[in-house]
C-alpha cells in the first residue's frame, strides 16, 4: 500500500489513527491483509467501480460507520457518482429498515458533502 499522507485527525475523510497505528505496529500483518484485499479484487470479473459499490453495500449492511466512510471515499475515487453511492444506502431500506437506512445515508453524506 502506498504511504499514507492523510491527517491523523478523526473525521469521515481521514484515516483513523488506530488504523495507522496498527499499520505501523504490525507491518507484516498489514501487508498480508493488503495483499489479500488485492488478490480478492483481482480474482473476479467485476470492474473497479462495481467492486467499490459492492464493498460499500457490505459496509452498509454490516452497519460499520468507519467502513461506510472508507468505502464511500473509495467509491468516489473509483469514479462512482454521489447519486450512485446514495443509491447503495437507499437500497438498504427494505432489508435493513428505514431508520437504519437513514443512519447509513448520513454516514455516506458525511463524506460526500466534504468532497463537494
Amino acid at each position: 500500500m502506498a504511504e499514507q499522507t492523510q491527517s491523523h485527525t478523526p473525521g469521515p475523510n481521514k484515516l483513523p489513527t488506530r488504523y495507522l497505528q496498527f499499520q505501523k505496529r504490525y507491518p507484516k500483518v498489514f501487508q498480508a491483509y493488503d495483499a489479500l484485499g488485492a488478490a480478492t479484487a483481482e480474482a473476479g470479473p467485476l470492474s473497479d467501480k462495481t467492486r467499490a459499490l459492492v464493498k460499500l453495500a457490505i459496509a452498509v449492511g454490516g452497519q460499520m460507520e468507519g467502513a461506510v466512510h472508507s468505502h464511500t471515499r473509495r467509491a468516489l475515487e473509483a469514479g462512482c457518482s454521489a447519486e450512485e453511492i446514495y443509491h447503495v444506502a437507499l437500497l438498504g431500506t427494505t432489508t435493513l429498515g428505514f431508520p437504519t437506512m437513514m443512519k447509513t445515508f448520513s454516514w455516506v453524506d458525511d463524506v460526500v458533502r466534504q468532497k463537494e
